[in-house]
């Protein structure tokens, strides 16, 4: 696994901007894409693919954008959650080994690597200038009806269930 967010960390930005070593970049990202294909097959996904479905079906916004701008939020989300309702659930070190990956430094502790990761969420959504959803003409009545319609395969393999309020507020972090 570490190799693969290694992969991914050192080649997205190369290969997106397109700059020197751009082809290197490619190559990290075909494997990163791999590896997170056949992971995502065993494990399943969570709450970003589980409101995909709903907002795709309902507003005219492609799945990479509505993946890439809910990824933050809901990693916000699942982890104060997780803190809160399941402390000792094994996915907050697996978000605190997401968060040392991706971002390549040390923290001081596990709940540090987690804010760090959200931080660096967040800091890839505004460098990708990711639309937000009321760019797509979702309005804040809009969320229950989203929400209604989110509780497909994918929310079942969240770390958490999460309420339907606690969904709201990835939504609402996005509108």
């Amino acid at each position: 696994a570490s190799s693969v967010m290694q992969a991914f960390r050192d080649g997205f930005w190369p290969a997106w901007e397109k700059s020197e070593g751009a082809a290197a970049g490619r190559a990290r990202m075909a494997y990163a894409s791999l590896c997170s294909g056949i992971t995502l097959a065993q494990a399943g996904l969570g709450s970003v693919h589980g409101l995909a479905s709903p907002l795709g079906a309902f507003f005219p916004i492609p799945h990479g954008i509505v993946c890439g701008t809910l990824v933050a939020a809901a990693t916000r989300v699942n982890i104060d959650v997780l803190r809160r309702r399941d402390p000792g659930n094994p996915a907050l070190r697996k978000y605190a080994e997401a968060g040392l990956l991706l971002a390549g430094r040390m923290y001081d502790s596990e709940e540090q690597a987690q804010d760090g990761l959200v931080e660096l969420l967040d800091s890839w959504t505004q460098r990708l200038s990711l639309p937000h959803l009321s760019h797509f003409g979702m309005h804040d009545g809009d969320i229950e009806r989203v929400v209604a319609n989110c509780r497909g395969g994918s929310m079942q393999t969240n770390p958490i269930r999460l309420t339907d309020e606690e969904v709201a507020q990835i939504l609402r972090t996005r509108l």
